[in-house]
């Protein structure tokens, strides 16, 4: 439920600045490490929604796969659940995480508006 919060919190503050009187969409993209589970995301964030600017809007989540790589050779591999970052080609080497922690907003949809805000847009 905090997850869903916090991104409601951080959408209500963009349609204030924005002037949106509505959100449609709201775009994520989480790591498969980052401890999230979609499906209680998907009923938690109903419920944060009941009630705001962002009451009905949609969801939508791009799963990130957990990648790692490692320093000696250069490999890059799925590193899978349970996470396991030891390089497949160096016995003993333990890898670097290079995917698989994000959470973040990608954009939103707004009610009135066609075009989305993109996060990487907004100051």
């Amino acid at each position: 439920m905090s997850i869903a919060v916090a991104v409601l919190e951080q959408v209500e503050q963009a349609a204030r600045e924005h002037g949106a009187g509505g959100v449609a969409e709201i775009r994520l993209r989480i790591g498969e490490l980052a401890g999230v589970v979609p499906q209680a995301l998907d009923f938690c964030f109903e419920l944060a929604c009941a009630e705001t600017v962002a009451e009905g809007a949609r969801l939508s989540v791009e799963a990130v796969e957990a990648r790692a790589s490692c320093a000696g050779c250069a490999m890059e591999w799925a590193v899978g659940m349970p996470p396991d970052l030891g390089c497949p080609r160096c016995p003993g080497v333990a890898g670097e995480l290079l995917t698989g922690r994000e959470l973040q907003i990608l954009d939103v949809r707004w009610a009135d508006a066609p075009a989305p805000v993109r996060a990487d847009q907004e100051g």
